[in-house]
């Protein structure tokens, strides 16, 4: 459980985890290439309602993180029974959270959608969608802790048998009940939700029955310390609710920018949603590298080996950025080639290629800001990554209130967004 910043620790570390992140981004994108063919109205609401839900998904992610990184710790001062009690406190947190989260969204979502959506038919279609989605939730945060617990005790290979159990379902179920195939009802835009449902049903599963499967119970006493303890709460959630504001910020200026996208045109959002997917896919690298950082931060600091936490980062920042470069050739080079890919609508292709080719630069800046972020959160300063994010936040929406919103700028300016925001999170972490 004690790392070295080595360039093979490193991508040891993140190739698993890049293949956890890449399988469910290629369920994401069947996904809306299926419903791509039904037609943009299912495109647009599947992908409103995925944003809302990356929303909850990000908060769930902020507590995880928050663990991670207190897991982390205890692995780099060979503490097994203080991480067994984080990691069986970290559950009842999950739980309850994803209760919560659920009880807000059908409270939320109708006053959300409702206030800002102009369409009537896209807003019915987009609450509906999201009532059946959000059953996901508990699912998906107790598959969040896991993976924590996974990337934090070096076994980051094992995510890559849940992830890929759970979206070979989902994928076949997409197929299945969006189209009616072989006997299954047909059941449209609402097929795709039960698939995605049923997915993360499959990883969860798979991820704890690992946990048992390899004896981990034995060594990491998760089931004698699974009770609530609220003095490990407090200080649990008081590491994690700096990221779980960050990421309430952070991905409601995403809604934000959808919403006002939205405003535009059916067109400009449907595109929208398949450029989404595009950073999606490109972008697994960099996630992967950044969880890296993260946990290797806290691990190296819990060793007592902080002297060598900024040659670590050099070494992922350089990583990193080579990765992102080659993927934005093909970018600048081939967006036609992406674009249809997901739709033969010619609309939606042409209007996609000059915001791919905007993103192309985007993900370059994004590919060392993310890894430097990440850095600062597995020192566990978190409460300064909060005060980075609000103010990037800020700025990214101020531009899309006046690009976007005001100006009704072509698309590709909308998207230029990703730059001014990566940019000054560059600048000031």
């Amino acid at each position: 459980m004690q790392l070295t910043a080595t360039n093979r620790q490193i991508l040891s570390l993140a190739a698993p985890i890049s293949l956890s992140l890449l399988i469910p981004q290629i369920s994401f994108m069947a996904n809306a290439i299926f419903l791509g063919k039904l037609g943009n109205m299912e495109l647009v609401v599947n992908g409103l309602t995925s944003i809302f839900y990356l929303l909850l998904t990000y908060i769930g992610f902020g507590l995880s993180n928050g663990i991670m990184t207190m897991l982390s710790r205890r692995a780099g001062e060979k503490d097994n029974i203080g991480l067994s009690k984080t990691l069986a406190n970290g559950w009842f947190l999950s739980l309850f959270m994803s209760i919560a989260l659920m009880l807000l969204s059908y409270w939320l979502s109708p006053v959300l959608f409702g206030y800002s959506l102009h369409d009537q038919s896209v807003l019915h279609n987009t609450i509906d969608f999201l009532y059946l989605r959000i059953w996901g939730l508990p699912f998906l945060l107790l598959t969040q802790l896991i993976n924590a617990f996974y990337i934090a005790t070096n076994r980051s290979r094992l995510l890559i048998w849940g992830a890929l159990s759970a979206n070979i379902v989902c994928i076949l179920l997409d197929y299945l009940l969006i189209f009616g195939k072989f006997g299954f009802p047909n059941l449209g835009l609402k097929g795709a939700a039960v698939a995605s449902i049923a997915g993360e049903a499959i990883f969860c599963l798979v991820m704890y029955a690992l946990f048992f499967f390899k004896g981990l119970h034995l060594k990491y006493r998760f089931l004698k310390f699974l009770r609530f303890d609220v003095k490990l709460s407090l200080k649990t959630l008081r590491v994690s609710s700096p990221l779980i504001i960050q990421y309430v910020f952070s991905i409601g200026g995403w809604q934000i920018f959808y919403i006002y996208v939205e405003h535009l045109g059916v067109t400009e959002l449907a595109t929208s949603h398949i450029l989404r997917s595009v950073l999606g896919i490109v972008s697994i690298g960099t996630w992967a590298l950044a969880s890296t950082c993260n946990s290797m931060t806290s691990n190296l600091i819990g060793q007592g080996r902080t002297n060598e936490v900024l040659g670590l980062v050099g070494k992922i920042i350089r990583i990193s950025l080579t990765y992102t470069l080659c993927i934005s050739i093909f970018l600048f080079f081939l967006p036609h080639t992406f674009m249809s890919a997901y739709s033969s609508n010619s609309d939606v292709v042409n209007m996609g290629i000059v915001s791919l080719r905007m993103l192309s630069f985007s993900v370059l800046v994004m590919s060392v800001a993310t890894i430097c972020f990440n850095a600062v959160i597995g020192t566990g300063k978190t409460t300064t990554n909060l005060i980075i994010e609000v103010s990037c936040v800020c700025i990214y929406i101020v531009y899309i209130s006046i690009v976007v919103e005001r100006w009704k700028a072509p698309l590709h300016w909308a998207w230029a967004s990703e730059f001014v925001y990566w940019g000054f999170l560059l600048l000031t972490a």
